[in-house]
């Protein structure tokens, strides 16, 4: 039999943990990034300054109540992993508080570590699958390019133009989901940005359904069937997923996951955990 003469793709990088180890990182979320006193923060806090309930350890001294004293944002952020990278590959095991010179390098490094991450975390998954094996070798040389940028120093990376190299990665995520919902049975439905705050979907059939950028913000998809649905960047805030299949949905993340409401019954994709305070 002949062989193929297709050449042989080269090997793909060895990813950073794309998911947060708290304990090798230098709570960075705690102190690099602001928050506003709202429904998800009880306090307000600049960019720089450590949060009130930091400890001297980088542990949070309330994370076990962290809702119940008003901090929610806390339990659905995620930095896909960016924190440990920061701080125990971009500077090397130092932290802010015994090496103050690296405070500002380190706290503007760590939001572009975590765009990285995030869009490693979605050519990750573009790649795993099958119906977009067409784009596999452009989608494997952005993931290689894209994890080389998370070696770099502090220096290159807050440089980097990370939005012209958001639109290149997302040009290949919109092929890539139009390939994969094509695969789902049925008519597909399209909800790209659509407002569907509050929207009553209670087991609706949203298989292969667009829903990139849409606000499902405290929607009702009890039940609902959303598998093969893009869900890049959908608002899933107090979403109501109850008993909903969201098994093989695109690019659905830990932080989306965190932010609604499920159960028991609530089908997940493999590789995400169900959270805590779901019911």
């Amino acid at each position: 039999m002949a062989s193929s003469s297709r050449p042989a793709l080269p090997a793909l990088p060895a990813l950073p943990l794309l998911q947060a180890d708290c304990a090798n990182c230098f709570a960075l979320c705690c102190v690099a990034l602001p928050f506003a006193k709202s429904a998800d923060f009880a306090v307000n806090k600049s960019a720089g300054t450590p949060c009130k309930n930091l400890q001297q350890d980088f542990r949070c001294g309330i994370h076990t109540g962290l809702r119940d004293q008003g901090f929610q944002g806390c339990t659905v952020f995620d930095c896909f992993g960016a924190g440990q990278q920061v701080s125990q590959v971009t500077f090397e095991g130092r932290d802010w508080r015994t090496h103050p010179g690296t405070r500002q390098a380190m706290f503007d490094a760590f939001p572009v570590m975590r765009q990285l991450h995030e869009l490693l975390f979605y050519v990750s998954a573009a790649l795993a699958l099958p119906a977009a094996a067409p784009l596999h070798p452009a989608l494997r040389e952005l993931l290689t390019r894209t994890e080389s940028l998370t070696r770099a120093d502090a220096a290159t990376l807050t440089a980097l133009d990370v939005p012209a190299l958001r639109q290149e990665i997302n040009t290949l995520l919109l092929k890539t989901s139009e390939l994969a919902r094509a695969t789902s049975p049925g008519r597909k439905k399209n909800h790209r940005g659509a407002d569907l705050m509050g929207a009553r979907l209670a087991g609706a059939d949203l298989r292969g359904a667009n829903l990139r950028g849409a606000y499902l913000i405290a929607a009702d998809l009890s039940r609902a069937d959303l598998r093969g649905a893009d869900l890049i960047g959908a608002d899933l805030r107090d979403t109501n997923v109850r008993g909903a299949d969201l098994r093989a949905t695109l690019f659905l993340t830990q932080p989306q996951l965190n932010a609604a409401h499920g159960d028991a019954g609530t089908r997940i994709p493999a590789g995400l955990t169900r959270p805590a305070h779901w019911s």
